[in-house]
């Protein structure tokens, strides 16, 4: 029997690595009619194969070459035909008839064979196309099969297996590369298309499942996922104080060699189907369809993950320990992403992809999973539970904590993120999604509901104490001076602990990933609490109101602090507004809207030029509020000056006498006077600047309009004394109103050209009669109409 095997020297280095590996000992030896019945086999399906190959390439052969017969008739008809064309033209073109001929030949015939030649020369191309899809889709659908069978091989074929996967896929990106071009310079060839989709997609059906399939048996043989008892000690987050050996830093090898070949054939396979649907989504929105996750980097975080699970569910109740674990995981393994996988993505041409972002986004992801789908659910059953007996505390306190751990993990993964220097790709909001476990939100707006309820709750419950102690409405907030201004609002410390709770919410915003859930959460959390506020100022005045009608100094003061608080307030939120986070907020929430900034509609005019933001409507309330009670204030002053001169404006006689001697003003406006400077004193130490401009503006044109028509207007006789009288006392009014400005009688126009009026010359005022307009025009009289000169005039007498 050894004299009929052939020498060792005569077989190739493959068949004898083979027999080594089969025949290692003489027990091996045992198995070899096994083998023998196994290589018969093989060598059947190859032989039967085979000759199914020889089949259709004779069939394909046969059909080319009747295509090629049709095709070289049609090209002796066209021949034959110019032919006939030119020995007719040459037999005809001495008459005119072979003129007229020429002519339909030029116009009609020749169009009719260039068309004939274009299309034979489409069917032609279209034939040639179609015959080299056909061979390359054989070949690659070879190659799949091929790789199947290997696979049940042993570690003898592994390679082999993987060379012809990557042939495959070079083959698949030829395909691809002729399907781009027919799809732009032939689009009626789209049912060509189609079929070849159809197949191609049969075979990626096969071959993606088995490059999975290897590439998951090579990562568990490298010793992936890494042990995680040493990170689930009692103290996850203890830091680095035990280093966990990366698996993927100490392969070595053929082990490395294999999983470089198999990780790189995923890359080539996942660039390949964005190519595929870059082509077939042409004209769609196609950004959210070919960015998917990283194959290669899911194959790595699924099985952490699933080990992962394993000890989350023994952490329900502590979920400290889940963050903790999730981010010492993702930092310790994110440079290995950096430094030998990156390369190989780059190599496989997967642009746009960063190993280190897809790493962080994938454990994120599960992460953001496991909450969805284990931690919530629990926690709202058990809100659902409490509201039922009347007690929410502990599991709103659960709810809230749970959602600290998150921001504060947020904020640890933007950090992992920003020191890669991928900080920009994140600033949009689909890609800020994938690394935020906020993210869990996205999916249930009810559960951000939930939160933002719980959130309000707990703030207005906070704030009831600071509400309620008087000594918050008294105490001035130190240094109530807005950046942007250098006025004192004179504003109540209440307002630091408002501000302070509202300014804790949009914190809490800002780790929301998407702009509609920020200004959701900001509807639902953050407005409640300026209307809050807004309540319990309306509620102290309208109480001050009820009790004295303001009357009182204590009741001015407590109006004057709420109007301070919301100047304060608004200028605050004026100033949030002008923040680029409130722009993006208010320009994503109108993009969604479909409306312009200034389309807003409502009754009440923009605030200083701002029409748009998220507090606008809050902001507009806070102005309504001040303007109200401010005028209210000048009213109720207002009414106690013309009560205090009521005597004054009845006493008709006084316009016909001289002053008394040693008095500058009259007897009986004295104490008008005076009740006018203590309540303006009171009110100018209690409201701010800004809103005291107002109140005293107020005033003064309400005095204006009393004396106007209580005076002058009353049909009352100005003898030369009682104008000496009248402007003294007016000098003095105004002289009440000089501390607040230069020229107050500016502020007086009505009585002011009264007095003017009444000092003239009587010439000068019987001119005024014939002049109307014109006369008061020259004469610098602006705020009077013809009737109240006319009045006035009549009113002077002249003794003479």
């Amino acid at each position: 029997m050894e004299s009929a095997l052939p020498p060792a020297s005569d077989l190739s280095p493959s068949i004898v690595t083979f027999l080594n590996d089969k025949f290692r000992t003489n027990a091996n030896l045992n198995g070899a009619p096994t083998l023998l019945s196994e290589l018969q086999t093989q060598c059947g399906d190859l032989d039967r194969t085979l000759i199914d190959l020889n089949r259709s390439l004779g069939s394909s052969l046969l059909a080319y070459a009747s295509f090629s017969d049709g095709v070289h008739g049609v090209l002796g008809d066209i021949n034959a035909q110019l032919t006939g064309l030119g020995s007719s033209t040459r037999s005809r073109s001495s008459d005119g008839e072979g003129k007229e001929r020429a002519e339909q030949i030029l116009g009609e015939e020749l169009p009719a064979l260039a068309k004939e030649v274009a299309r034979v020369e489409s069917v032609r191309t279209y034939a040639e196309t179609a015959l080299k899809l056909q061979t390359m889709i054989g070949d690659i659908e070879d190659a799949v099969s091929s790789t199947m069978k290997k696979n049940s091989w042993k570690h003898s074929s592994k390679q082999n297996s993987e060379e012809m996967r990557l042939v495959a896929i070079k083959t698949l990106k030829l395909i691809e590369d002729i399907l781009t071009s027919v799809t732009k310079t032939h689009p009626q060839w789209e049912h060509l298309v189609s079929v070849v989709d159809h197949r191609v997609d049969r075979a990626l059906a096969i071959l993606r499942p088995h490059a999975i399939a290897d590439h998951r048996a090579l990562l568990t043989s490298l010793g992936w996922p890494p042990p995680l008892a040493i990170l689930t000690s009692s103290t996850p987050d203890a830091g680095r104080s035990t280093e966990v050996l990366n698996p993927l830093f100490t392969m070595q090898g053929d082990l490395k060699d294999q999983y470089c070949e198999n990780f790189f054939a995923l890359c080539s396979l996942q660039e390949l189907q964005r190519r595929r649907k870059s082509r077939q989504l042409e004209g769609y929105n196609r950004e959210l369809a070919l960015h998917q996750p990283l194959w290669v980097i899911e194959e790595l975080v699924n099985p952490i993950s699933l080990a992962s699970q394993r000890h989350f569910t023994k952490w329900v109740d502590k979920p400290e320990f889940i963050f903790a674990l999730v981010y010492k995981i993702t930092r310790d393994y994110v440079d290995s992403m950096d430094e030998l996988l990156q390369p190989l993505v780059d190599e496989a041409m997967l642009t746009g992809y960063s190993c280190r972002e897809e790493w962080i986004s994938a454990m994120v992801s599960s992460l953001s999973t496991y909450l969805a789908k284990e931690i919530f659910p629990k926690y709202a059953g058990q809100l659902d539970e409490d509201s039922v007996t009347g007690s929410q505390s502990q599991a709103r306190i659960s709810w809230l904590h749970l959602v600290d751990l998150m921001i504060s993990f947020d904020k640890q993964i933007k950090s992992l993120i920003e020191h890669s220097g991928i900080l920009l790709s994140l600033q949009d909001d689909g890609n800020f999604s994938k690394v935020s476990s906020l993210s869990v939100f996205c999916d249930r707006p009810d559960w951000l509901d939930l939160w933002a309820e719980i959130e309000l709750s707990d703030i207005l419950e906070k704030l009831k104490p600071d509400t309620s102690d008087e000594r918050n409405w008294t105490m001035k907030v130190q240094g109530a001076v807005l950046l942007s201004a250098t006025e004192d609002y004179k504003a109540p410390a209440v307002c630091s602990a408002y501000l302070r709770c509202l300014s804790s919410v949009v914190d809490r915003c800002r780790s929301l990933p998407s702009i509609s859930m920020r200004s959701r959460f900001l509807r639902l959390a953050a407005v409640p609490i300026i209307q809050k506020f807004l309540d319990c100022l309306l509620i102290r005045c309208q109480e001050a109101e009820g009790l004295t009608a303001l009357t009182d100094d204590d009741a001015l003061v407590k109006v004057a602090n709420s109007i301070n608080a919301a100047r304060y307030f608004e200028s605050v939120l004026k100033e949030w507004c002008e923040d680029v986070f409130f722009l993006e907020i208010w320009s994503g929430q109108s993009d969604q809207l479909g409306i312009s900034v200034g389309d807003q509609n409502g009754n009440v005019e923009p605030v200083e030029g701002l029409e748009s933001g998220i507090f606008y409507e809050e902001i507009v309330k806070l102005e309504e509020f001040r303007i109200e009670w401010a005028e209210k204030l000048s009213v109720v002053i207002l009414r106690g000056f013309d009560a205090q001169c009521r005597d004054y404006m009845k006493n008709r006689r006084q316009w016909q006498e001289k002053s008394e001697d040693g008095w500058t003003v009259s007897k009986f406006l004295v104490g008008a006077l005076d009740y006018l400077q203590g309540k303006m004193s009171v009110v100018e130490n209690g409201l701010n600047g800004i809103d005291f401009v107002g109140v005293w503006r107020s005033l003064a044109a309400g005095i204006d309009r009393s004396f106007f028509n209580g005076i002058l207007m009353s049909n009352v006789k100005f003898y030369d004394g009682g104008v000496e009288r009248f402007g003294s006392d007016l000098e003095v009014l105004f002289g009440a109103f000089g501390a607040w400005c230069l020229r107050p009688e500016g502020f007086f126009p009505r009585v002011s050209e009264g007095l003017k009026l009444l000092k003239m010359e009587e010439e000068k005022l019987q001119n005024s009669l014939a002049g109307g307009e014109k006369w008061m025009k020259d004469n610098g009289i602006r705020h009077l109409n013809v009737p109240d000169v006319e009045k006035i005039v009549k009113s002077r007498v002249f003794t003479s």
